[in-house]
């Protein structure tokens, strides 16, 4: 992507500078006094004290007096189509969830899941998320282009996207939790998967947009289609993702049908591996803590959705301890109503506090790094983003710290993730304004709030929950 352009063709220059900076480097560098000049997409320099003088074609000066300057955060697992089906099945464990809304969601089209992606987006970015991913696998017949539906609103909102091209084929007649008609046979999900990479997919260093192969969980797909899933993203060099040991009820079902736990059966299908990462892994043991260290295979931490659905605490601590890469994710919003990226520092470190390694899990440093530099790592992209450091993508967050709910807490990194949700100034992804002064700019919020509240209405119409 070319960088813009200041006046007579050079590359134009941001500067943020007075605030502090947590920059999630190898060396955990901070500064709390510093500055980041932005030279079009790519971070040019980073620094205490002011900027450099003299620079030149600079088309922005930001005070950042009060402020703390971090990564833009990277989210590892979500369900946008379900912002149009929050609030429903309360109280329920994962497998009561899904067969109360998998009818439901078999209903969503085309317009739904536009509207449910900008809401989702919308929810991210306000809360520091310079870099998305999706996880989509509910694929009614005739219901449109689903999956190019949520890419045109990632590239409306302007934010980095990582979508998966997800599926089902084992529907409730054999022995899945999926109803039937919710699912798609083998073959055409392997196709439809192949197309979606053929036509969008940008390996690129400064890529917007990166797709990802995603069979929904191994309670409602095939071995078939695991081991075929895996065989063909290897062959097209994109990432694997999956649902992985998240509840009792899910190792119970993996040891009765397959005679193994979900990692063992994972590994069995060729699951394991440097371009893996599976969403929640909340049950594990440590021979698959051993494993998932040994291959690299990624983890997508969801404190919030594993605390809603009841499904436990995941070792988290024990994970990174041996070496496993671990990412935060918000996942659907039907499982975090609240679609929030930020707070998830938060509720990581409190909800792994209340494991067996209590005040000694996670700290606000490491907290930060889960949403950082670890999500990076797991999707793959830790040399372009995920920390501030000269050379990568200018993907950053100015939080506001400096107001009643934070000004007392003298510690930045403390003050977000132990504090309240912050309010942001400044989002850059790519070195462009997204969010300014935690309001949308590239898009009409107010729009998003009413077109995502008629596509809800019009969901549970046809669903049959409303009149």
């Amino acid at each position: 992507m070319a960088a813009p352009a200041a006046q007579g063709g050079a590359t134009a220059r941001i500067v943020i500078e007075n605030c502090a900076i947590a920059t999630v480097d190898q060396d955990g560098s901070e500064h709390s006094r510093g500055h980041v000049v932005i030279a079009g997409n790519r971070i040019e320099s980073v620094g205490a004290g002011p900027a450099p003088a003299g620079l030149g074609d600079v088309v922005r000066r930001v005070d950042g007096e009060g402020h703390l300057l971090t990564p833009g955060l990277v989210n590892t697992h979500h369900h946008f189509y379900q912002w149009i089906t929050r609030g429903l099945a309360q109280d329920c464990n994962l497998f009561d969830w899904l067969v109360t809304l998998y009818p439901v969601w078999a209903r969503i089209d085309e317009p739904m899941v536009h509207a449910a992606a900008q809401g989702s987006l919308a929810a991210l970015a306000l809360s520091g998320t310079t870099t998305a991913m999706d996880h989509h696998y509910v694929f009614p017949r005739g219901a449109g282009d689903l999956l190019g539906a949520e890419i045109r609103a990632a590239a409306e909102m302007g934010v980095r996207f990582s979508p998966t091209r997800g599926s089902m084929d084992r529907g409730i007649s054999d022995g899945g939790l999926p109803p039937d008609f919710a699912v798609e046979s083998t073959e055409a999900a392997l196709a439809a998967t192949e197309e979606a990479i053929d036509r969008w997919h940008d390996a690129s260093f400064d890529s917007m947009l990166r797709i990802g192969v995603a069979p929904c969980s191994p309670f409602s797909v095939s071995t078939e289609l695991l081991c075929e899933a895996a065989v063909l993203a290897r062959a097209k060099g994109v990432r694997l993702h999956t649902h992985g040991s998240e509840t009792v009820e899910e190792e119970k079902f993996c040891h009765e049908l397959f005679g193994m736990g979900p990692t063992d059966y994972l590994e069995s299908t060729g699951w394991l591996g440097e371009d893996v990462w599976m969403a929640h892994c909340v049950h594990m043991n440590d021979s698959d803590i051993a494993k998932f260290a040994e291959t690299g295979t990624g983890v997508a931490h969801c404190p919030s959705s594993n605390a809603r659905l009841a499904a436990g605490i995941a070792r988290v601590p024990d994970m990174l301890a041996a070496g496993v890469p671990v990412g935060l994710g918000v996942d659907g919003t039907a499982s975090n109503e609240s679609g929030e990226l930020g707070t998830e520092l938060r509720n990581a470190l409190l909800v792994n506090r209340l494991g067996e390694h209590r005040e000694k899990a996670l700290n606000a440093r490491q907290a930060l790094r889960l949403g950082t530099m670890g999500g990076a790592r797991v999707l793959g992209r830790e040399r372009e983003i995920g920390s501030i450091e000269p050379g990568k993508l200018a993907d950053l967050a100015l939080w506001k710290l400096d107001g009643v709910l934070h000004s007392s807490i003298a510690d930045p990194v403390a003050a977000l993730v132990f504090g309240a949700a912050a309010p942001l100034t400044l989002l850059l992804t790519d070195g462009k304004p997204v969010v300014e002064h935690g309001r949308l700019v590239t898009v009409d919020e107010d729009a998003i709030a009413r077109t995502t509240r008629a596509e809800a209405q019009r969901l549970a119409r046809i669903a049959g929950l409303t009149d």
